[in-house]
């Protein structure tokens, strides 16, 4: 018998789901589900999904530490210097461009609210 995983998805743990929310809506995701406690509107878990990428978000039960986010998250563009620029103006601050043998389109490295590494790439 053969394994063939289906998908893949990333479950982050995040100090504020309704924060990340909104940081990863300016990376063009939007929210497909949300989950909050009966009683509340403010959503413990949520699941972010633009095109074909999908990242899952929950409420972190211990506080979030940035410098031990160990975890890389490659999310994939068209045009990259127009997904810096964009970044830029909404008051984000996205790193340098840089282009190593590995990616010659591109890459530039953000961090989301939690401290986790973002490296935003053209292929």
């Amino acid at each position: 018998m053969t394994i063939s995983t289906r998908q893949l998805v990333a479950y982050a743990h995040v100090a504020d789901v309704e924060r990340s929310i909104r940081f990863y809506a300016d990376l063009g995701f939007s929210v497909a589900d949300r989950v909050a406690p009966e009683g509340s509107t403010t959503p413990v878990w949520a699941w972010l999904e633009s095109g074909q990428a999908n990242l899952m978000v929950g409420l972190a039960s211990e506080p979030v530490d940035p410098t031990r986010q160990a975890v890389l998250f490659y999310l994939y563009y068209d045009d990259i210097r127009q997904t810096h620029a964009a970044l830029k103006a909404l008051g984000h601050d996205p790193g340098e461009i840089r282009f190593p043998f590995y990616m010659p389109g591109g890459e530039f490295r953000v961090h989301d609210p939690d401290g986790y590494v973002l490296m935003l790439a053209q292929s």
